[in-house]
């Protein structure tokens, strides 16, 4: 089939999943068309021969927080400038690849066009589960009014696709028809690093938002040996200050040392956490709730948040331990199928 795959480019972890699609789709032998913008395109050139650039949205973070007005209003600036050019531009390309189906990773200007040409689409991402999924009240409580706001975005952003395949690692009720909830979506070189996974000393930290000072101060108070990602973004070799190891991002390098951590502390990325729970990693998260066991959740980590996660390790990593996922076998199946569905006319 002729595939035009769209990749949306905030947050790496739409195009480190899109990656391992991608392969998947032209070991198959389909012929695909990639759209992705922002950080998404930068990494995904590196691995695939041509990757069309376009304009995405992006987020402005200060102290760890979203700034809202900021945010929407370089979106409407950027977009203003960007959007002409770029339709006409988009619409020619595809239009001479001529698809047969769209599938989108949160991608905004594939699905559009998936709809107005009457293409099937399929969704393949893990923020539909916020829309498209019962989740227990008491999970909610206290932030429902922020939750039914990011529902809502989520719901808008790709709406009445033909199908909706959710890449996650807790398992919630379906509460809309065309849903399928599959295991997440990993790096084959976090597989491999399966057969290497042991418990060290260390704490895998990443954290690239600001305003997280604190943490360094409590790690070191507890003289947890600690492995940091993030926080210092313009380095080009490792820095030691105590027990702390502040490290430029190398991939392998970072699966190692999350392979072989103790527990992982991150602002919540999906793609990690993810990875965690298949390496068997407890998580302390900041500031994205959870609560199946696999972690700890806290608006704020200090001495004291730390040294309650690390005294929770042990029932952590036995919950962990019945955590069990067949690589990615049954999310590439499962897309397979939908893709044969949407060749026959029947998705």
């Amino acid at each position: 089939m002729r595939l035009l795959y769209g990749v949306v480019g905030e947050g790496m972890g739409h195009a480190i999943r899109s990656r391992v699609v991608l392969e998947h789709l032209f070991a198959q032998g389909h012929d695909v068309e990639i759209m992705a913008s922002s950080r998404a395109a930068d990494y995904l050139s590196k691995r695939f021969p041509e990757v069309h650039r376009i304009h995405g949205l992006h987020i402005i973070y200060e102290e760890n927080r979203v700034r809202k007005g900021a945010t929407l209003l370089t979106n409407a600036l950027d977009s203003s400038v960007a959007l002409p050019s770029q339709i006409r531009a988009y619409f020619k390309l595809v239009e001479d690849f001529k698809p047969d189906a769209v599938v989108s990773d949160f991608e905004s200007w594939a699905y559009w066009y998936g709809k107005l040409h009457r293409l099937p689409i399929i969704s393949v991402d893990n923020m539909q589960v916020l829309s498209r999924c019962n989740h227990d009240p008491e999970l909610l409580k206290g932030i429902r009014t922020q939750f039914e706001i990011i529902r809502a975005f989520v719901a808008s952003k790709l709406p009445f696709c033909d199908h909706y395949m959710i890449a996650t690692f807790f398992f919630p009720e379906a509460r809309k028809d065309n849903t399928t909830l599959v295991p997440p979506i990993l790096r084959r070189e976090i597989l491999d690093a399966k057969a290497r996974a042991r418990t060290g000393d260390h704490l895998l930290v990443y954290q690239t938002a600001e305003g997280h000072s604190d943490l360094p101060r409590a790690l070191t108070d507890l003289e947890i040996p600690a492995r940091i990602y993030g926080m210092r973004r313009d380095l080009t070799a490792d820095v030691v200050e105590g027990s702390l190891r502040y490290r430029p991002f190398d991939e392998e390098t970072f699966i190692d040392d999350l392979a072989t951590a103790r527990g992982v502390v991150s602002g919540g990325s999906f793609t990690l956490m993810g990875e965690a729970v298949y390496l068997h990693k407890p998580m302390l998260s900041v500031p994205v709730v959870g609560q199946i066991g696999y972690g700890r959740t806290s608006e704020h980590v200090d001495a004291v948040v730390l040294r309650e996660f690390l005294d929770d390790l042990p029932r952590l990593s036995e919950n962990l331990s019945k955590y069990q996922q067949d690589g990615n076998t049954v999310a590439l199946s499962t897309l397979d199928a939908l893709l044969d569905r949407a060749a026959a006319g029947v998705l």
